[in-house]
């Protein structure tokens, strides 16, 4: 239990805009510090303990600096056949990752960590996707408005992506990039709750 009623600073460990725009509607005042981390994996490492495990190194890297400040590491992965999508080097290869999840149901799993005082919670949430069919034109033409272009899996849910994705099972907001409610069960783990608008002591 924090010793001050007075809540310490939030920091998104991220340059996500997406991330950045689901804390705002939480009416949480904080700030984003990128965290650069080598995202590699290990040898004989799941998707789903590579999405944890780099949320946790997000929030530990930039908590080494702030460790008085909650701070929220997330990282979102897109699976298809035990394959792992990130995000396209190209609008080729933008066009080729729709066209393989074109009607197709597929795997997002999105990590999060909050780190405080030393210590870090964790946890991951996996929610399965369905694209409608897409012909190559539509591909095309989605990959050419630049949405796909920074996103795993090479599309956004929330943007133009609305008109492609048929339907989900799971947290939507964990598909946008940041579990909104369990990252709220991990602040409270550190001794906070959220009251809608502000966090309180307990």
């Amino acid at each position: 239990m924090p010793d001050s009623h007075t809540p310490p600073p939030l920091v998104l460990a991220s340059q996500s805009p997406r991330r950045a725009e689901l804390i705002g509607r939480l009416g949480l005042e904080f700030e984003t510090v990128p965290a650069d981390i080598d995202e590699t994996y290990l040898p004989g490492e799941s998707p789903e303990a590579h999405a944890e495990r780099l949320s946790r190194e997000k929030a530990l890297k930039i908590a080494a600096d702030r460790p008085q400040a909650l701070v929220v590491g997330s990282d979102t992965i897109v699976v298809i056949d035990g394959d792992v999508l990130g995000k396209p080097r190209d609008v080729a290869e933008a066009v080729q990752m729709l066209m393989r999840l074109s009607g197709r149901e597929h795997e997002v799993c999105t990590g999060v960590a909050v780190a405080h005082a030393g210590r870090v919670e964790s946890g991951l949430e996996r929610v399965r996707v369905r694209f409608r069919a897409l012909d190559r034109r539509a591909c095309e033409e989605y990959a050419a408005t630049g949405e796909p272009m920074d996103k795993a899996g090479a599309y956004g849910i929330q943007g133009f992506g609305s008109a492609i994705v048929q339907g989900i099972q799971g947290d939507y907001f964990a598909v946008m990039g940041l579990p909104v409610v369990r990252m709220l069960s991990l602040i409270e783990r550190h001794g906070w709750r959220y009251a809608f608008g502000a966090l309180r002591a307990g």
